[in-house]
């Protein structure tokens, strides 16, 4: 914003090198945003959200002119831009509501199961992808957030600004978030220790020990990529056995500076300004520890982002999962569904780039047969 703005002032600092000047504004999440001495955001924000905390969201009265589209994406991950590229292509008119582009991958270490591509890494496959959308004619309308749906003679999709955008077919590619803990501490330390971002926080963390809560696949990738940076990583996991592929298995266990601790049940997380410690119950044996640390990582699985789809009319799980059949249909006719949101056996970046492309074509096929 500084260098498109002379009238916006910006100093970078790198926690890093500046380690003196990071702990004395007791910085616990990257990146942290101070607005004329006063911390102002806190955590990865896009130019969107930032734009929209200085000066407010759009109005509804900027989204009065839109046509009416054939197909209307809701989400901007794996999913919703695979979606996105297989309507536009059709050459459909195709648009695509976004709150944060990328989603979930964003917060992604490394990928090493994208076939063709041996290794990346979230962000950087994300940006690669949003420049394939933008090849084609895509109407993207990023930082917003679908409140409801309801079919009509069209689908219609209300934004939280209030405005209604109507759409021949939709496709919902919502994903999901981080599941919580739900334990004490862990919103009271959201941002003073507690995060879900290895790949943005980890290195605030250097030389300190910290807590990973999850032994899947996202919460050993994660170790994996603590260890490196942090004095000694923990990883509690709640079964008798951690969950991850065996190839991370075998990595994690040659790590000398990391502890597994399996039936490990999270009771609390404490501290003053910042995060201290971290108790847990061992299953096992009913018995409570204490582990001092300074950061505690929750790679504990997801939970869909269908909130707000109750009384839509779109059929849900007892999970929240969008129930979908092989064209990536819902319940509600002219709806469609791809991604993490779903009820998709696995969760997969790839996977929710194949259902993306499957949605689409359902979509189309549904539209040359009205």
């Amino acid at each position: 914003m500084s260098v498109l703005n002379p009238k916006i002032s910006h100093v970078m600092i790198e926690g890093g090198m500046f380690k003196n000047e990071i702990e004395a504004k007791k910085i616990m999440a990257v990146p942290t945003v101070f607005l004329n001495g006063q911390s102002f955001a806190s955590g990865r924000m896009t130019i969107e959200q930032l734009i929209d905390n200085a000066a407010g969201p759009a109005s509804e009265d900027e989204f009065s002119d839109k046509d009416v589209f054939d197909v209307l994406v809701v989400g901007g991950g794996p999913a919703g831009n695979s979606a996105a590229i297989y309507a536009a292509r059709k050459g459909i008119n195709t648009g695509m509501i976004v709150e944060i582009y990328g989603g979930q991958v964003m917060d992604t270490v490394g990928i090493e199961n994208m076939i063709g591509t041996p290794y990346t890494e979230g962000p950087k496959l994300m940006a690669q992808v949003e420049a394939h959308v933008n090849q084609y004619k895509v109407d993207i309308m990023k930082g917003q957030r679908a409140k409801s749906i309801r079919k009509n003679d069209l689908i219609e999709v209300e934004l939280e600004n209030g405005a209604v955008l109507k759409a021949k077919t939709a496709i919902l590619s919502v994903g999901a978030h981080w599941r919580n803990v739900n334990v004490p501490g862990e919103e009271e330390f959201r941002t003073k220790g507690v995060t879900n971002c290895p790949h943005c926080d980890g290195p605030l963390f250097a030389g300190k020990d910290v807590a990973v809560i999850g032994g899947g696949n996202s919460g050993i990738e994660a170790a994996i990529d603590l260890a490196g940076l942090a004095k000694h990583v923990y990883v509690l996991e709640f079964l008798p056995e951690l969950k991850a592929d065996q190839v991370l298995q075998d990595r994690i266990h040659a790590l000398k500076n990391v502890t597994v601790i399996t039936n490990a049940a999270t009771k609390a997380i404490t501290g003053s300004d910042q995060v201290e410690a971290i108790s847990y119950v061992d299953r096992a044996t009913n018995a409570e520890h204490t582990i001092a640390l300074e950061g505690v990582f929750v790679q504990i699985g997801l939970v869909p982002n269908t909130a707000w789809l109750k009384d839509s009319g779109v059929a849900l799980n007892e999970r929240g999962e969008i129930i979908i059949d092989s064209h990536g249909s819902t319940s509600l006719e002219g709806v469609f569904a791809a991604g993490d949101c779903t009820n998709s056996a696995y969760k997969q970046i790839i996977i929710s780039m194949g259902a993306g492309a499957t949605a689409a074509l359902g979509a189309f096929d549904y539209l040359i047969r009205q």
